[in-house]
């Protein structure tokens, strides 16, 4: 995929071509709808925010989706300065390409469709919570209507990074160049996959450097069990996620990577405690049963950390402790990577790898659920 800069004109696949550009189509047949209308379906951790008219797309991969008809759509994206963020378009069920939307003024991505019919589009954020918010504003064509869903299975992934998908994607920016999170692109990450896979909805709770009792570089930061309640993911209790909007019918867990890691190695960082990571892993599932009594949970070990290593063992052994704690009387099901993924930036895995590691966990998903 190439990099798109606004007011730069290209074209892709056979039948879209796509610019950006902050200003909206001048078309007089079209009608922009704003972001709170109901021709808008929403996945992800979300805030509305009818007072300006947008919605904050705040978790890795949460998106907009709608129907649209007409030889031109314009959707309306901004982020908050001075990070900026990426957003994927998908249209018909191809993705188009990752662009950047800027913090400074709104992004205006313009697509032309051909022919009459209505076409599928999702608006998908590619970066995470911590890197800072994306808003959707709208979108104009000459007529847009809402996109029914009906799948039934809902499926959370709560993990770190590798959930997140950072360091998949270098097409624009090559490893170790622009923001840590220029390379994101959770789209392709294994969580997303597996859901267009299974055909189901889904929602990523996942944070770059997080834990389950400590983070990649700390020992004393709030750790995934502190701030997954919170609506974005950083501890601030004023504003909490609503549980009630979407109920898991399975929870797939991969944390332990950062709890298992050595940090920068230059802060002085503490032996791996495998007390203090069962001991948090226990009560945060015990939290999420309190919350969703009847979910199933998928318990994996770190695709990057090979099984076969010291940390490896390590981490296998007190997941194994963790599902016998509660495999009498609720469901859940242990992975084990076989393989190490790390070709993507920083020694995370890359979008190839997502495959392939998507590719093996539809299977045990399928076994799990039962279906």
């Amino acid at each position: 995929m190439r990099f798109r800069i606004l007011l730069l004109l290209l074209s892709f696949l056979s039948s879209y071509s796509c610019k950006q550009n902050p200003q909206v189509s001048e078309n007089p047949t079209a009608q922009f709808y704003t972001s709170t209308d109901s021709v808008f379906s929403y996945q992800g951790r979300l805030e509305a925010k009818p007072s300006n008219n947008t919605v904050n797309l705040i978790s890795a991969a949460s998106f907009v989706q709608f129907q649209a008809q007409g030889e031109n759509l314009a959707i309306q994206l901004k982020a908050v300065a001075p990070q900026h963020a990426f957003a994927i378009v998908e249209v018909d069920g191809n993705p188009l390409d990752r662009y950047q939307i800027s913090g400074d003024l709104a992004t205006t991505i313009k697509l032309s469709l051909k022919g009459e019919d209505f076409h599928q589009v999702k608006v998908i954020k590619a970066t995470e919570a911590s890197t800072g918010d994306l808003y959707f504003l709208g979108a104009q064509a000459n007529q847009i209507k809402a996109l029914a869903n009906t799948n039934d299975l809902k499926i959370e992934f709560i993990g770190n990074s590798i959930t997140s998908g950072m360091g998949n994607d270098a097409s624009d920016f090559p490893c170790g160049e622009g923001e840590w999170y220029d390379q994101h692109n959770a789209y392709w990450a294994y969580g997303p996959r597996v859901a267009r896979g299974l055909q189901a909805k889904y929602m990523l709770s996942s944070v770059s450097g997080m834990g389950m009792y400590r983070n990649w570089n700390d020992e004393d930061q709030p750790v995934m069990p502190d701030v997954y309640r919170t609506l974005s993911l950083d501890g601030d209790t004023t504003q909490l996620r609503d549980f009630n909007q979407f109920q898991p019918d399975l929870i797939s867990i991969c944390l332990g990577t950062n709890d298992l890691s050595d940090g920068d190695g230059k802060k002085e960082r503490q032996a791996f405690n495998a007390e203090k990571y069962e001991h948090n892993y226990s009560n945060f599932i015990k939290d999420l049963y309190k919350k969703y009594p009847s979910v199933k949970i998928a318990l994996l070990t770190s695709p990057m950390i090979r099984k076969e290593s010291e940390k490896g063992k390590m981490l296998l052994s007190s997941l194994k402790k963790i599902k016998a704690e509660f495999e009498t009387h609720h469901i859940l099901a242990l992975y084990e990577f076989e393989d190490v993924y790390q070709q993507g930036c920083s020694y995370h895995p890359s979008k190839e790898d997502h495959a392939k590691m998507a590719q093996q966990l539809i299977p045990f998903y399928k076994e799990l659920l039962n279906r």
